[in-house]
Parts: C-alpha cells; sequence; structure tokens
C-alpha cells in the first residue's frame, strides 16, 4: 500500500511532523495520569450508550429491560398494561424477551411453546435459545399455573437457592407470563393450518376477548421478527411491531471520529507540546442542530479528532482521546511500513494507530468491501506477533456463513474443510509475505504457500471456525474475528468473554453485507458492539469509508 504521508500538514510548513523524527513518538495514558483498574468506564465521558428502547438506562445483568417492543415507547405512571402475543421467533432470536416488557402482559400461544420443542434439538443457536427460553418457563411452572398468568417478579429474587432468572427492572414494575391454550377461529383468508396464522388468530382472539370483557381501552399487540407476519396482522387490524430490544440505529451508528474548524495555534499547540487538553476546543464542540438549538458533541474515549484550520484548509491535524483522560494526543501515522503496508487514507491511519496501540484491549472496524479494514488487522497481528513478539500468537476467526446457495459438506479434515472459508484471510497473510510486501525476505527461495504452512505447523499463525470457541480462555493473542456482521450480538459477547489477560481482540466487518437471514444492519452483533462499548477506556472504533482494493472495487461498492 502507499505512504499517505502525516496526517497533519501545511503546505510549505512542517508544523506537523512529529518530534524527533524517525518511528512515531506515542503518548501513553500512564504518561498523563495513573492506571486505573482495567475495563473501568470513561471518566469525564458519556458511558456506554443503551440500547435503543431503554429510556437511557444501562442493563442490569444480561438483561435490558424495556417497556415495549419498540424502542422509545415506555409506560408512564398509571399507564394501563398492554398485552404482547409474543411469536417463537422472537424467543428464538433472544429467550430474556420473556422479561423486557416490565409491567405488561407477555402472552405466549401454545402452538409458540410446540414449536419451540421442535426447535430445542438443534445444534446452533437457535436450538440453545429454544431450551433456554423452555428452561425459563419451566422455572415459572413451578410457581404457579402458566395458564392463569405468573408474575415473573418473584423469579428475579433468589427461590430455593436457585440463581435468578434476571434482574428486576430499575422501576421494580413486572408483568405477567401466561401461556394461552384457547383455540382460536381463524378469519377466512388464514384458515390454512399454519403456525402463524395460529399464533395471528390468538392475538386476534386476545384483543376481542378483552373487548367484550370490558377492557376495551387494553392495547394488544402482536411481536414477531416475521416481515410477512407484522404485514398479515396489519392487515387483519392487529397492532404488530418488530422486536427492537438489542437493535441500534445503524443510520446513526458511532463512527469514531469527528472534524471540527479550530484556529490554526491550536493545531501547532498539538503537534508542539503532544498534549492538548480538552477544554481548549471546548467551543468549537457546541453547534446548533436543525430545531435551533444550541448542543454539545461528545469526544468519547478514543475517539479521533480532525482539527481542521478555519483560516486556511491545507492546514489539518489529527488527535486522538488519550483513553478515559480529558486530552487529545496526536496521531501522525507511522514512518516505517507495519509489516510492509503504510496506510493510504486518513481512516487507514486512525484504524492502525488503534491497531498498534497495546493499551486498547478491543477494536471495531466497520467498513465496505476495499477499505482496507481486514488487512489492517491482519499487518497489525502479524507485526505484533512475528517482528516485536508482544502476543504469543495471531488467531484469526470467521462465522461459517456462506454467501448465497451453500455447496455442501466439505471433503477432508477440519484444517482441510476450514481452508475453503479461510482463504480471504489467507489472501491477507499471502500478500503480505509475498516479496512485494517487504519482510521476511529471508525467505525468498521458499513459496508463499509454503510461509504460510509453516507460520501454521509453528503454532504462531492460527486459524479457526467459531464453531468450538465456547467454554475457551484465549490469553496473550491477537485475535481477529472477520465478517462479524454476521453474528449475533449474543455470539459476540460470548467472544468476548471469551478473552483473557493480554489478549487483544479486532472485530472487522460490513454492515450493509449481511448473509445471516436472521439479521439486519441495526440487529447484528458488530453495530451492537460498537454502539454499546463506545466510551470505554480500552475500546476503540473506526469507520472506513474509502476502498482503496482498486479503481473497479471502488467504483463496485459505490455504484452497485
Amino acid at each position: 500500500m502507499g505512504n499517505s504521508g502525516t496526517p497533519a500538514s501545511r503546505k510549505g510548513s512542517g508544523s506537523g511532523s512529529s518530534a524527533g523524527g524517525g518511528e512515531t513518538q506515542r503518548v501513553r495514558r500512564s504518561e498523563v495520569l495513573g492506571d486505573g483498574p482495567r475495563g473501568a468506564p470513561a471518566r469525564g465521558a458519556a458511558p456506554a450508550a443503551a440500547p435503543a428502547g431503554s429510556g437511557g438506562r444501562v442493563p442490569r445483568g444480561d438483561v435490558v429491560i424495556e417497556s415495549g417492543a419498540r424502542s422509545g415507547r415506555k409506560a408512564g405512571a398509571g399507564a394501563k398494561v398492554r398485552h404482547f402475543v409474543v411469536d417463537t421467533n422472537v424467543l428464538l432470536h433472544d429467550p430474556n424477551a420473556l422479561f423486557v416488557f416490565q409491567e405488561h402482559e407477555v402472552v405466549i400461544p401454545l402452538v409458540v411453546i410446540e414449536e419451540l420443542d421442535r426447535f430445542k434439538r438443534d445444534e446452533g443457536d437457535r436450538g440453545r435459545n429454544a431450551r433456554e427460553c423452555i428452561r425459563h418457563l419451566d422455572r415459572l411452572r413451578k410457581m404457579g399455573r402458566l395458564a392463569d398468568g405468573v408474575r415473573w417478579g418473584d423469579a428475579a429474587e433468589t427461590d430455593g437457592g436457585e440463581k435468578p432468572i434476571t434482574s428486576l427492572p430499575p422501576t421494580g414494575k413486572t408483568g405477567v407470563i401466561r401461556i394461552e391454550v384457547g383455540d382460536f377461529p381463524r378469519p377466512p383468508m388464514i384458515q390454512e393450518d399454519k403456525a402463524d396464522n395460529r399464533i395471528i388468530a390468538c392475538a386476534l382472539g386476545t384483543a376481542e376477548r378483552l373487548r367484550s370483557s370490558g377492557a376495551g381501552g387494553a392495547e394488544v399487540v402482536f411481536v414477531t421478527k416475521d416481515l410477512n407476519a407484522r404485514i398479515k396482522a396489519d392487515a387483519l387490524g392487529l397492532a404488530t411491531e418488530d422486536f427492537e430490544n438489542k437493535k441500534v440505529d445503524a443510520e446513526r451508528l458511532y463512527t469514531g471520529s469527528m472534524t471540527i474548524d479550530v484556529e490554526g495555534d491550536l493545531i501547532d499547540e498539538l503537534y508542539r507540546d503532544r498534549l492538548l487538553p480538552l477544554e481548549r476546543i471546548e467551543t468549537q464542540l457546541h453547534y446548533v442542530s436543525d430545531d435551533g438549538a444550541t448542543r454539545r458533541r461528545t469526544v468519547y474515549a478514543n475517539q479521533f479528532v480532525q482539527l481542521r484550520d478555519a483560516d486556511d484548509e491545507n492546514h489539518t491535524g489529527l488527535a486522538r482521546r488519550l483513553a478515559d483522560t480529558d486530552h487529545l494526543i496526536p496521531v501522525t501515522g507511522p514512518r516505517k511500513p507495519t509489516f510492509g503496508i503504510l496506510p493510504r487514507n486518513l481512516q487507514q491511519t486512525m484504524a492502525l494507530d488503534l491497531l498498534m496501540d497495546e493499551e486498547v484491549r478491543m477494536v471495531t472496524l466497520l467498513g465496505s468491501a476495499g477499505t482496507g479494514k481486514t488487512l489492517m488487522a491482519v499487518a497489525a497481528g502479524m507485526a505484533k506477533v512475528f517482528n516485536e513478539e508482544r502476543y504469543d500468537k495471531m488467531l484469526v476467526a470467521r462465522p461459517i456463513m456462506p454467501m448465497g446457495r451453500d455447496i455442501g459438506y466439505l471433503p477432508g479434515t477440519k484444517d482441510d474443510k476450514l481452508g475453503a472459508w479461510m482463504q480471504p484471510i489467507f489472501d491477507n497473510v499471502g500478500y503480505l509475505l509475498s516479496t512485494r510486501s517487504g519482510p521476511m525476505q529471508h525467505a525468498e527461495s521458499q513459496t508463499t504457500e509454503q510461509r504460510i504452512t509453516k507460520l501454521v505447523d509453528s503454532g504462531k499463525l492460527v486459524m479457526e471456525p467459531l464453531t468450538y470457541i465456547r467454554g475457551r480462555s484465549i490469553p496473550h493473542q491477537f485475535m481477529i474475528v472477520d465478517e462479524a456482521q454476521n453474528l449475533t450480538p449474543h455470539e459476540v459477547k460470548t467472544i468476548a468473554s471469551r478473552i483473557g489477560e493480554g489478549t487483544k481482540l479486532v472485530l472487522t466487518g460490513d454492515i450493509n453485507q449481511i448473509d445471516n437471514p436472521y439479521l439486519d444492519r441495526a440487529s447484528n452483533g458488530l453495530s451492537y458492539a460498537i454502539e454499546r462499548m463506545k466510551g470505554l477506556r480500552i475500546v476503540g472504533h473506526v469507520t472506513m469509508t474509502k476502498s482503496e482494493r482498486s479503481e473497479l472495487a471502488s467504483l463496485a461498492a459505490s455504484l452497485l
């Protein structure tokens, strides 16, 4: 990759160069503020954002407490209890969905229980979620007849020495979970005996029964992740919603950087003193929104700030908030290639800065095809493992998710089967090991394939599927999870919770190329991790938009 030069530069001026020459001087957090406990929330920055619809509350335990299926809809004091008829796919997506409706009633048609029983034998996440949901219902069954309704708040407290199912919501209000065993007549247009039609009929029958009992103001909402089921229910006059817990606003996803116009002297001060207090740009962080209100932009921990001279557009600087301190540090980009490559644009410079900083333990890179997110991650990992030896090995993993129609079973051993899925990683490693990239040229007598085989055989380069990660502990490794947009929020949590001491985790992906049929731009694990982890002092993120693979790849990414 080509060298784009220093991000801070003035035409005909040396104000943007790093002091001392040679390799980039890195200002460490410990030089500004003594290290606190790892993983502490950012001081002086906003905490990790709560999921959409949580009313700004950070979840307690493993369950995010909401008052409704749709984000932003909350029941205030004295509000009527709503009745949510839940589809099977909601419980398969998140078995803790039973407990996110606060004081409202959750109605589970009996046909949903039958479908859970059918899915519980699956070996993947769908089967695991079905079994977990069944266990929740069995715990509730011991507390009362589910057909009459059981208040789940009693299960949020320790009973008989068993672990509580979930935590109480901050309001302390809990609702009722009820299994509907009635057989409701189906309208003529949904007479076919299908599970979806029976669930919709249950929702329609529940609404009719409430109206006939005098509870005409009670609202019945059908909650499903099935688009066709929502369309049919809406056509039949039934209120219907998607289950939006653990969804984020993909259109306003955190990018990891911002641009502000400042006085030129501030840019010179940043590179002269190698430090700039946040209070020096306080005025520039305020802006007037579309509604005329004055608001302040938040600079999160490890967020990049591009400083642009208001009087000279060619005088710019790039800074990053140093963890959770109240200081910006300059980012000048590497003076030497990182395992043979140099960043080609500003976003690649930001990504490489986070990847090479060992104090940033988790990095998320989001970008379209050809932006260099995987190549940058692999190059940084190889530099840290093979050149600097700061980690024991580089572990690369990808979800097993085909694009288009699956070709079926693959022959050979586990490694043989994995080779087809890991070919994109082999392409990047092969490029970095080629003579064109520079390092490890002492092995010119060997082909690129032979060098890769040697690294794999030595145990320094490990490629594994995510299928077998549960229960593992991964210490002192540089771990890259590619195509993370195909993971669910639960799977990302499972991966991150496997990380041991001294390990760096890198998640890369493109939320516009999701192959998992049950995920979208707002509900995938990568988007969820970006929003939930922002503001933590050991986490950083960069959104990459400029394609550098080739002119054709760039045009295809923007036009097709």
